[in-house]
């Protein structure tokens, strides 16, 4: 079984104050912590428990600058066989589409049975997953915690509306986006990093993918950001402020105060 997981590297969340930038349609990153993205520990997880059962190979694959090969070593550590970083000028600014099509083109130099994405990105729109799909032509399925492997298919099940679940078979290749909880993502140890922390990883970019570069980054994106702000308090809202304990002490307080508990 040849799995290739689709892995980004964000903003930690937990680690960062968030401003935006003076024009006001993206946030300051000059001083942000990244880390990968957590939907993704998830998918690489579940890739390697495969493999571990039936035979094979993970490979994780992302679309960025020199900076995001940290994030391919960090599950390379966790488990994964192989690594590949796409990077080049003319990808910044892609888009979801621009960045389905550049995965595409890297995934067809391949012969890979599962292609998993975290069902979404700590920023993202939690699209790139059905795109890429799409333009391989092969089912996808969304939102999925739990997955079985069969002869030449999988019965996957998702997460979907009032908290039910649904049971799909699905034949391969196809392209899966986890939910997390699936799994419980294994802890990387510093034995780890420093095991792969010299292992090659090969970096291709358009030309080596045979990408017109008017087709993706900014020059072929068809949506751009255009606003970045902070919603308004609501009538009756209550912002809360503090360490997260402190927090967490007068959310209780406030539902026990309100009948909630």
């Amino acid at each position: 079984m040849e799995i290739l997981v689709c892995v980004k590297r964000v903003p930690d969340t937990a680690e960062n104050e968030f401003e935006l930038n003076s024009a006001g349609n993206d946030l300051d990153r000059d001083d942000l912590v990244y880390s990968v993205n957590e939907w993704d520990n998830y998918a690489v997880e579940e890739a390697i428990q495969i493999v571990d059962k039936v035979g094979g190979s993970v490979t994780v694959i992302t679309v960025g600058d020199d900076e995001s090969e940290e994030v391919l070593r960090r599950e390379m550590a966790m488990g994964a066989n192989n690594g590949i970083l796409l990077s080049d000028d003319a990808f910044e600014g892609s888009d979801g589409k621009g960045i389905a099509t550049i995965l595409k083109a890297e995934v067809e130099k391949g012969n890979y049975d599962l292609i998993f994405s975290g069902a979404q990105a700590e920023e993202g729109a939690g699209q790139v997953g059905g795109m890429l799909a799409a333009m391989l032509d092969v089912p996808y399925a969304s939102l999925v915690n739990k997955i079985e492997v069969g002869d030449g298919k999988i019965t996957v099940g998702r997460e979907i509306e009032g908290g039910n679940q649904e049971m799909n078979e699905i034949e391969l290749p196809c392209v899966l986006s986890i939910q997390t909880g699936i799994n419980e993502p294994r802890y990387v140890g510093i034995r780890g990093i420093r095991k792969v922390a010299k292992v090659d990883i090969p970096v291709n970019g358009a030309g080596d993918l045979g990408i017109d570069a008017a087709s993706v980054g900014e020059a072929g994106a068809k949506t751009k950001r255009v606003d970045y702000f902070v919603p308004d308090t609501g009538d009756g809202a209550e912002m809360l402020e503090g360490s997260t304990d402190e927090i967490i002490e007068k959310l209780i307080e406030k539902l026990k105060a309100n009948g909630g508990l």
